[in-house]
């Protein structure tokens, strides 16, 4: 049974947040995965759920009800919880916090798992966004990386998206895969226009540590993704979602409908996470929780004493304070990710002269290579610069 009694401590007052909600349940996993997600999991999801409901409500009393503009359930895959799981889940979050009327609420969404009844009760509970793992429109590329669902199911299933009045949907597409053409990528961009979403989200493949791919790889039996071919893939997408605002790296959306969710990320503001390895950023700490969705369960259950660094909060499994250098090179490094660029003046009002002086010469440097374009005061990546980020994003870093 959840423990319901937990001693108080001193009250943390906060501005409006971000709330991500970690469902770490799939029902096959990846070969190229490396999230905190779990598979054959799923006799634990009711007792999750409960947990997952109650640090939600630890967090609203510690935090007292803050407002809450963004909900994102991700994972994982949270649309494979029954309806009546995420009906729980969502009522937590608007008992434990204050979440606006106008709140985007998005749900990651596997093709495979959109069915009428789920739409209908997501669009009840108030999701406005959806998000599905597309990754590629090329069969082939689909079982290469053990997805299950095919071409014409992630079609099929946008189309119910659509029947059922969701008209904020997002793909995530995947590029710089072993096998992968510039020719099934194109096919893949052009598929994704022909639908019409309105954001997509473009994601260059990264070959993780401890994943299958990485061992496929590394044995030969899947060729090392080509770099050259991945930056050629990334320029033909600027190319062909002309249509779409790119209003970030690795994101494109029609005027209007970018992630706000995300964007609280990318603009370095406060969000809260939680369910197992969820990260926060509040009151200039950092603190993620345990991993295990066992011992998460276990530590909202029994009442192990458990208390650091927050008096009630069993699960934070570490934390740090932000350094101000850090912060002002981090804050920096997010913003130069959107078009809408990096205000210099910005810089100076919240970190002083000397870091404004100092970020300002590093980006100078990059302008006189055209990675970097300034504008009244205002820095922005070029579209090669957008290609060579982590390199200007390393000397941002305080040294």
């Amino acid at each position: 049974m959840i423990v319901s009694d937990s001693p108080r401590c001193a009250t943390m007052p906060q501005p409006s947040i971000g709330l991500y909600i970690h469902i770490p349940f799939c029902q096959t996993k990846c070969i190229y995965c490396n999230f905190n997600t779990y598979a054959r999991l799923e006799h634990l999801i009711p007792d999750y759920v409960r947990a997952l409901s109650h640090e939600m409500k630890i967090w609203g009393e510690l935090l007292e009800q803050p407002v809450v503009r963004t909900i994102f359930l991700g994972g994982g895959t949270p649309s494979l919880l029954p309806a009546s799981e995420i009906t729980h889940v969502l009522d937590a979050a608007r008992k434990s916090f204050a979440v606006g009327r106008e709140a985007e609420i998005t749900l990651e969404a596997n093709p495979g798992d959109v069915v009428g009844g789920k739409l209908s009760c997501w669009k009840a509970l108030g999701v406005n966004r959806l998000s599905m793992g597309v990754q590629t429109f090329d069969d082939g590329e689909l079982q290469m990386l053990t997805r299950r669902h095919t071409a014409q199911q992630a079609k099929e299933a946008y189309r119910r998206m659509k029947a059922a009045s969701f008209d904020n949907v997002s793909f995530d597409l995947i590029y710089g895969l072993p096998k992968q053409s510039l020719e099934t990528w194109r096919s893949t961009l052009e598929q994704s226009l022909e639908l019409d979403p309105l954001h997509i989200s473009l994601y260059g493949l990264t070959i993780e540590e401890g994943t299958p791919l990485k061992q496929d790889v590394e044995s030969g039996r899947l060729p090392k993704p080509d770099p050259d071919l991945a930056a050629d893939m990334y320029l033909l997408a600027e190319e062909m979602l002309k249509g779409y605002r790119h209003y970030e790296i690795s994101n494109w959306a029609k005027p209007g409908y970018e992630a706000k969710h995300n964007l609280i990320y990318w603009r370095n503001e406060p969000f809260l996470g939680v369910g197992p390895g969820a990260h926060s950023y509040l009151r200039g700490k950092r603190f993620w929780n345990i991993k295990s969705p066992a011992d998460y369960v276990r530590r909202l259950t029994i009442d192990t004493g458990a208390r650091w660094p927050f008096d009630e909060m069993p699960t934070v499994e570490e934390w740090r304070e932000t350094d101000p250098k850090e912060e002002a090179s981090e804050t920096s490094i997010l913003k130069l990710r959107l078009d809408e660029g990096l205000a210099i003046a910005d810089v100076e009002s919240r970190f002083g002269e000397a870091e404004a002086q100092r970020q300002t010469n590093v980006l100078r440097g990059f302008a006189t290579h055209s990675l970097v374009a300034e504008s009244g005061g205002v820095f922005r990546l070029t579209s090669q610069g957008r290609l060579l980020s982590n390199e200007i994003f390393v000397k941002l870093l305080p040294e």
